[in-house]
């Protein structure tokens, strides 16, 4: 027989279709409070970006579309004039020409020099700890500093280049590095190099440090040799630092003003400049300070680099990485 209680439980109804729907409802109420809670922890973050990049960006683009006088008072809108100007200014091509060559001669040795360099400062030596604070050196310094360093090195009748080149009989007369033609962009491009690879070695070098001990191990017991574990086990594992390393360095050289401009202000014109010291030139160099003018190659130079890592991105398949 069924007693009473059980009666009472069997015929209790079960919990109101309200209920029901207040307990399904409450973990997506409190995503929505965490998220909330996460904005404000974020919102000095953003509000940051928002004043020193969002912000910026929107005023480049407006002045862009503007005309404004000498002395930079905004006169009224000047539609796509500035785009156009910029396009069909003849130093253009040689400045897409000067970005390309600066860009590709600078990373591309860099990530080679840096990678060799990494490899020696992981391995186990006397002096490591100082040899590592050498190389942070470059980096360290401001790039101006550095820059005017070179010119003295570089410098025509006094620089200590040309007195060891003499003195080697190298050479049978001083040579103008950054003067003539044939060596500026040169003399330019081992600069960028010469600041570019220690910050590259060390994002390098963390990558080969977060490499396990056990893969090397493993590929010993297998009798891999030197190079198969180089070229299987090295290299991929540390494929994500490298695609790190390239990708800002693409931007960080590419947005270099300080190295192209300190080495190349004493030559008239644009033949040696790269998009960003064209666009500062235009600005405040040239004959009628266009400011538009210089706000159009500035939009133009974002789009530019955003094109050049999309592309190198699908070029290296970057999402085999997160495979």
């Amino acid at each position: 027989m069924v007693s009473a209680p059980d009666l009472v439980r069997v015929a209790a109804p079960g919990p109101p279709a309200e209920t029901a729907r207040h307990r399904a409802g409450t973990p997506r109420r409190r995503q929505r409070a965490m998220g909330r809670a996460a904005l404000w922890w974020l919102s000095p973050a953003l509000l940051l970006i928002g004043g020193v990049v969002i912000y910026p960006a929107i005023e480049l683009i407006d002045a862009s579309f503007g005309r404004y006088s000498i002395t930079g008072l905004r006169l009224g809108p000047a539609g796509d004039a500035n785009y156009t100007n910029v396009l069909a200014h003849p130093a253009t091509p040689a400045v897409l020409t000067n970005t390309l060559v600066w860009v590709v001669a600078v990373v591309v040795p860099t990530i080679l020099l840096s990678l060799a360099l990494a490899q020696f400062l992981s391995l186990e030596f006397a002096g490591r700890r100082i040899v590592r604070w050498a190389v942070l050196v470059p980096w360290a310094a401001s790039l101006v500093i550095t820059s005017r360093l070179f010119t003295l090195l570089f410098d025509y009748y006094h620089g200590i280049l040309n007195r060891l080149l003499l003195a080697l009989h190298v050479v049978g007369r001083p040579v103008d590095w950054l003067g003539d033609d044939r060596f500026t962009m040169l003399s330019i491009v081992t600069v960028g190099v010469f600041v570019t690879v220690p910050f590259t070695t060390y994002v390098l070098l963390a990558g080969l440090n977060a490499i396990p001990e056990e893969v090397y191990e493993a590929a010993r017991i297998d009798g891999a040799g030197w190079w198969q574990t180089y070229r299987h086990v090295t290299l991929p594992l540390l494929r994500p630092a490298l695609l790190v390393a390239a990708v800002l360095n693409i931007i960080y050289v590419f947005n270099s003003f300080p190295v192209v401009y300190t080495l190349n202000d004493r030559n008239p014109g644009f033949s040696h400049d790269t998009s960003i010291t064209f666009m500062y030139k235009l600005a405040f160099k040239s004959a009628d300070h266009d400011v538009g003018m210089a706000a159009a190659a500035g939009v133009m130079n974002v789009a530019l680099i955003l094109v050049a890592v999309v592309i190198y991105l699908r070029l290296v398949d970057w999402r085999k990485d997160h495979s």
